[in-house]
């Protein structure tokens, strides 16, 4: 069965392009010009992986980001044609899992769409076959049904920071480094932008911590990098 993905930009040219360039590589792909309409092509579609851009009409893809997010953990690729790190911070703030800058190269685009979908449908068949659960006073990472709960309530997490908190509590009390999360959860390199690593951790802080200045969970060695507690 296909991978479909959701093509969001207001410039035709470039979304065509994109489409052909994806279908040549077997994916099936729908094309939204506008906020409004990415949002009902996501609701319609249930596309496996959403290529959004910022600058959109009606609404811009940081709004279109944060309601998809509202409801849908579907992997969201930001593409901006700024080179300002606040735009980049943003995106992944408001739950993006990856971002690109205009103008890049279609071969880097696929590999950061293959990895995404890769890791999700890794992640979906290694937790059927594991059938894991995580403890961690309370806190339950329960693999199977890809679901975090916090004293019986259950947590809304991306793709990204699961797949990030599922990393560090499989090996609890080890540290890994920033780079070695990049490579290891995001599955290529980021050349060094070890900043969207500590975005990530500081959202999942947000939902899974009592109070995320004062992590118990999610926890940093200074200077070295992250690991998980398990109290």
């Amino acid at each position: 069965m296909k991978s479909k993905i959701l093509v969001v930009d207001d410039e035709r040219p470039i979304a065509d392009i994109i489409k052909y360039n994806l279908e040549k590589e077997g994916y099936k792909v729908f094309i939204a010009e506008d906020g409004q309409q990415a949002i009902d092509s996501t609701y319609e579609h249930k596309p496996d992986l959403i290529i959004l851009d910022i600058m959109l009409p009606v609404m811009d893809g940081f709004t279109v980001c944060k309601k998809i997010r509202e409801n849908i953990n579907t992997p969201i690729i930001m593409l901006t044609a700024k080179e300002e790190e606040v735009d980049k911070v943003l995106g992944l703030e408001l739950g993006a899992d990856d971002y690109m800058t205009k103008p890049f190269s279609f071969r880097e685009l696929l590999a950061r769409v293959k990895a995404n979908i890769r890791r999700v449908n890794f992640l979906n068949n290694d937790a059927e076959v594991n059938g894991q659960i995580i403890k961690s006073n309370n806190l339950v990472i329960d693999l199977n049904k890809y679901e975090i709960r916090k004293d019986d309530q259950i947590i809304e997490l991306t793709l990204r920071e699961f797949e990030l908190l599922k990393y560090l509590a499989l090996t609890p009390d080890q540290v890994f480094s920033r780079e070695t999360l990049l490579e290891e959860v995001w599955g290529y390199e980021y050349y060094g932008d070890v900043r969207t690593v500590d975005v990530t951790v500081r959202r999942l802080r947000e939902k899974i911590e009592d109070d995320p200045s004062n992590a118990k969970y999610v926890q940093t060695k200074r200077g070295v990098g992250y690991y998980f507690r398990r109290i």
